[in-house]
């Protein structure tokens, strides 16, 4: 199995190694090159990425053609489409590579039959679900409370070295402005 999914496991459960063996015959290594998209508007989510390297996200396209960023996922992250995923029902989302990205992909039929052979990981799978609800609810705390200017500088505080990584365009997305607005704070100019 991959270190960094086993280390990230074994921070919230303890597995043995009939356990980890398990998991590991279900697991699926794969390079998603950059812009690659893995899920589409409309495609029925069977997937569950875990990534081990590299940034990928979510996003809609809204009525006016434009991009709009949910959710971001860096190293050691899930990303999925929870909805979809669970409900076998057509997503309303993409899922893009921002960089090249090694991920772990984990198909729906393997997940479920995994939680049967080794229930202790439903403890594992509960607590990664809650803390990405966790973070979108503040998300969204930050797009109701805070203004575009507030919600960048905390987001370039809290990920300094995450906003290097990602095209400007993107982070405007997910802080809910233009990018000629990020232009302008970058440069002062608020």
């Amino acid at each position: 199995m991959h270190k960094a999914l086993l280390q990230h496991i074994e921070k919230i459960v303890n597995l043995e190694p009939s356990e980890i063996d398990i998991l590991d015959s279900c697991l699926n290594v794969s390079t998603i090159k950059k812009k690659e998209l893995v899920l589409k508007e409309g495609q029925v989510c069977d997937t569950l990425y875990f990534i081990i390297k590299g940034c990928m996200r979510q996003y809609i396209i809204n009525d006016k053609g434009i991009e709009q960023t949910l959710q971001f996922g860096i190293e050691n992250w899930w990303i999925t489409d929870y909805l979809s995923f669970h409900n076998h029902v057509p997503s309303h989302f993409y899922i893009q590579a921002v960089e090249q990205s090694e991920v772990i992909a984990l198909e729906k039929s393997a997940l479920e039959s995994i939680l049967l052979q080794v229930p202790k990981l439903e403890r594992y799978f509960r607590i990664v679900a809650q803390k990405s609800f966790g973070a979108a609810q503040m998300r969204i705390k930050f797009l109701f409370t805070m203004s575009a200017e507030e919600r960048y500088h905390h987001f370039n505080d809290l990920y300094p070295e995450f906003v290097q990584r990602v095209p400007q365009y993107m982070i405007a997305s997910y802080l809910d402005f233009s990018a000629e607005f990020m232009s302008k704070i970058r440069a002062g100019k608020v």
